[in-house]
């Protein structure tokens, strides 16, 4: 069974998506988790062209790496210059990775438009520079920039740029789509064409998503022969993205049979891997990227739910463990009976079917009144929780005040106060915030932390509004979202009305109730382990 490498760019091509930048500890950070994924190569990035990525790379010669060898991409000799000369093949000898990569050009209008030089030039400085790359003992890889598109400009000379670089003693050449614009069939004819010209070379691919087909192209060259795959993770790049290493990777182990990571790989860590790169980009993750998404295995509609429940391959392709990621069953307007018994052994609450079709009921009637579960399943859990004949709630509201001036002398003013039946205990508590909500969250917990101490833990993350009529202006229905955080745990609760601040106090009251319940079950789990 032949083996494909995975040669990872996204610390080079993915870089150049729009809004990334990364500092050369992130680029250190993410070569670290590729190395412990398992892939062959690591582009760590251009080093003649900034003094980031000289750093980065004299930095990496300090990391233990158990399988992945760091590359070092440039492109080839300038016209007219030898490659001891040129000051963009020296920056990657000096770089001192084990492996290079060389760029050349094999278009015409390229050769002609771009370098402004010969077709035979051109030859002259794709072999040279790999000969004089080769003779310093490294391992090179040529990229054969616009293949496709100088292959269908000029078909013979697209395949002599190809001899070129076989000629100079690349290791594997890769024909590259770098506008995206090819078609699976195209690529496919195209590998398979240059393997019978050149039977004793490697060929590899570098596709872009400009339509939409960059891992489709990157599968079809490898059933074309293509040995070497190129992509970046969550197919960050230039433009639309290049092809997403995050789906070549489980299509070519798990659709295609085809072993494509260290013997040692971790295919289970790649959602995290997805994730973690997304959060050193400081990109929020794509939540229906295929297998590592939060959403790539979610069930909405009552009919998919009821099916899985009875048997989970019915609407999953794979087993969502194999790439670390796992099925989730999304609560909505949408949702039957099964979605909210599923969430209910997700949250090992025991529900009855009576409970569940009463919680159920709730939750569309709260739709359609401009509520939103799907994203706020810890106001699901709270509601499942209520449903219980025997359910207590931590403490009853009893009314709210909140008040907002702007006082001369002193600036803008908000006061919150509460007042509460805790356990029987009426509690009368007011707060001052930097605005209502603030002011309503600290009032309640003043009121509730001499009875529930974990309340200190639970911290406000994020605040949301969506206002879901504007048509209606200022009488319009506001949504709110409220994330709370405690330890490791992240959770997201909902709210919404005409009026913000009630709306604000809803989502607030469900995060505080989720968050205690769930300190209150690992109490009671530390409990029983002591």
């Amino acid at each position: 069974m032949p083996r494909v490498a995975i040669y990872d760019t996204t610390l080079r091509d993915g870089s150049q998506r729009e809004g990334i930048s990364f500092s050369v500890a992130d680029k250190l950070r993410i070569t670290k988790l590729l190395d412990e994924l398992g892939v062959d190569y690591i582009e760590g990035g251009w080093p003649g062209s900034n003094p980031k990525d000289a750093t980065y790379f004299a930095q990496a010669r300090e990391i233990d790496l158990h399988h992945s060898k760091i590359t070092a991409f440039g492109s080839t000799r300038r016209k007219g210059i030898a490659p001891a000369d040129d000051a963009n093949i020296r920056a990657l000898v000096d770089a001192h990775t084990p492996v290079v990569t060389v760029v050349g050009k094999t278009s015409m209008l390229h050769v002609t438009d771009v370098l402004q030089t010969t077709a035979e030039e051109n030859l002259r400085m794709i072999e040279d520079s790999l000969v004089y790359l080769k003779a310093q003992g490294r391992e090179v890889i040529y990229d054969a920039e616009h293949f496709f598109d100088g292959a269908k400009l000029d078909m013979e000379y697209g395949f002599d740029t190809l001899a070129a670089a076989a000629a100079g003693g690349a290791d594997v050449i890769v024909l590259c789509d770098t506008n995206g614009g090819s078609m699976p069939w195209e690529v496919a004819e195209f590998v398979f064409r240059a393997r019978e010209l050149f039977p004793d070379t490697q060929f590899g691919i570098h596709t872009h998503n400009d339509s939409e087909v960059a891992v489709a192209n990157s599968l079809a060259a490898v059933r074309a022969g293509a040995v070497h795959v190129q992509g970046t993770i969550n197919g960050y790049g230039e433009r639309c993205g290049n092809a997403n290493l995050c789906s070549i990777i489980p299509d070519l182990i798990i659709k295609m049979g085809l072993p494509c990571l260290a013997q040692d790989g971790n295919l289970g860590s790649l959602t995290h891997l997805s994730r973690a790169v997304a959060e050193i980009a400081n990109l929020a993750p794509d939540t229906h990227l295929p297998y590592v998404g939060k959403s790539a295995f979610a069930h909405k509609g009552g009919i998919h739910v009821a099916a899985i429940r009875r048997n989970v391959d019915s609407y999953q392709h794979i087993e969502p463990g194999e790439v670390g990621n796992e099925t989730r069953v999304l609560v909505s307007d949408l949702s039957g009976r099964g979605n909210l018994l599923s969430k209910a052994d997700e949250l090992g609450l025991d529900v009855s079917k009576a409970e569940a079709v009463q919680v159920l009921n709730d939750i569309k009637e709260l739709e359609n009144a401009g509520f939103s579960f799907e994203g706020a399943e810890a106001s699901v859990a709270v509601r499942l929780r209520r449903a219980a004949p025997d359910y207590e709630p931590l403490f009853k509201l009893l009314d709210f005040t909140v008040i907002v001036e702007d006082r001369r002398g002193r600036g803008q003013l908000a006061e919150a106060m509460v007042k509460l039946d805790v356990d029987g205990d009426i509690v009368h508590t007011a707060a001052e915030g930097n605005g209502p909500v603030n002011a309503l969250d600290l009032a309640l917990r003043k009121a509730l932390l001499p009875n529930y101490p974990a309340l200190r833990d639970i911290q406000l993350v994020d605040y949301k509004v969506r206002i879901l009529d504007s048509e209606n202006a200022t009488g319009a229905v506001t949504r709110v979202l409220i994330d709370s955080y405690n330890g490791g745990e992240r959770w997201s609760t909902v709210g919404a009305g005409t009026d913000i601040i009630c709306a604000s106090w809803l989502a607030l009251v469900d995060s505080v109730e989720y968050g205690l319940s769930v300190a209150e079950a690992q109490d009671q789990t530390l409990a029983v382990g002591e």
